[in-house]
């Protein structure tokens, strides 16, 4: 296999192709992938969210399903539902969209939380059980939510149980005009998804993925993301700090980023660029935080501008 470095950015070229001016947020969504992670997009609508993933399973050969959330929607609308044949009187398992290797949770903070619940298990385990019956999920796989966050008629939030499962969160926001004049021009004939092809096979992207394991994290390093997550347990305005989940999803994250950086060793450069999309939604902040306008971001910032940052060792140096 070729080096990781020199597939990732083949993926990401085609990504691009119709994400047009979100590299980091494209960037930030493959390493959630190569980290066996789910990604939730939080954003208004228009802005791509859904094209992101058609694009990304599109690119790597995955099996892709899209699931629109609603409240009427069941659980078995979820994960399938057992039918019984009359002619063998046998049930048979009718798997749900959910059983896919890239599947999309359009609006999921629009069901009920029933419903919401039916997405713990695949996320966390990498399965479902229904009627007792327990049916591994297909490899590579991912759940890609997107919620807006400007709509709250209607919607159920999600809870902070289920939010800590999402690897990392990103937000899209709108393109600069003049990327929003290449979007015009790039769809002016016909969408780029339609002629989007193959660029890796799905063997290959768990490759990518084991790969991932095997880059290296120095001690001072993984003291750096426990400190930062201490602090923000810690932090005053803070009704609730990073898990534990959270402390890991970063150290994975900043593997998976060195990898695409073609580098064998995590800088504390990486820590902080990553720090607010896999810790951010994990942050919730107090109500009277709230009242005074402080948000998870803020939060993040103090936190890494009070931890020390790790010396010369932790920056691959000797």
């Amino acid at each position: 296999m070729e080096a990781p470095k020199l597939v990732a950015e083949r993926i990401l070229a085609n990504v691009e192709r119709v994400i047009i001016g979100k590299t980091e947020e494209a960037r930030f969504a493959l390493v959630t992938l190569l980290c066996r992670g789910h990604l939730l997009i939080e954003d208004v609508p228009g802005v791509g969210k859904t094209m992101l993933a058609r694009a990304l399973a599109t690119s790597t050969g995955c099996s892709f399903a899209r699931i629109q959330f609603t409240p009427d929607l069941l659980p078995t609308d979820v994960t399938g539902v057992s039918v019984y044949r009359q002619g063998t009187g046998e049930f048979v398992f009718r798997p749900g969209p959910i059983i896919a290797q890239i599947v999309l949770a359009d609006e999921v903070n629009r069901a009920t939380p029933k419903t919401q619940s039916a997405l713990l298990e695949a996320m966390e385990e990498h399965q479902v059980t229904v009627d007792g019956v327990t049916h591994p999920l297909p490899r590579p796989n991912m759940v890609m939510a997107t919620q807006n966050p400007i709509e709250y008629e209607g919607t159920f939030p999600l809870p902070e149980a289920q939010l800590d499962r999402f690897f990392m969160r990103i937000h899209l926001g709108y393109p600069s005009p003049t990327d929003e004049v290449l979007i015009m021009d790039a769809q002016q004939e016909r969408h780029p998804i339609e002629t989007l092809g193959e660029v890796v096979t799905p063997a290959e992207l768990v490759e990518l993925q084991d790969a991932v394991g095997r880059i290296y994290v120095d001690p001072l390093i993984k003291q750096y993301i426990v400190s930062l997550a201490n602090a923000t347990r810690e932090h005053e305005a803070a009704y609730l700090g990073v898990s534990p989940r959270g402390s890991l999803a970063l150290m994975r994250a900043t593997q998976a980023y060195a990898m695409l950086a073609g580098r064998d060793f995590v800088q504390p450069d990486d820590v902080k660029l990553l720090a607010y999309s896999t810790f951010g939604h994990r942050v919730i902040v107090s109500p009277s935080a709230r009242v005074r306008e402080i948000d998870a971001r803020q939060i993040i910032e103090e936190v890494l501008g009070r931890v020390p940052v790790p010396g010369v060792r932790a920056r691959g140096g000797t």
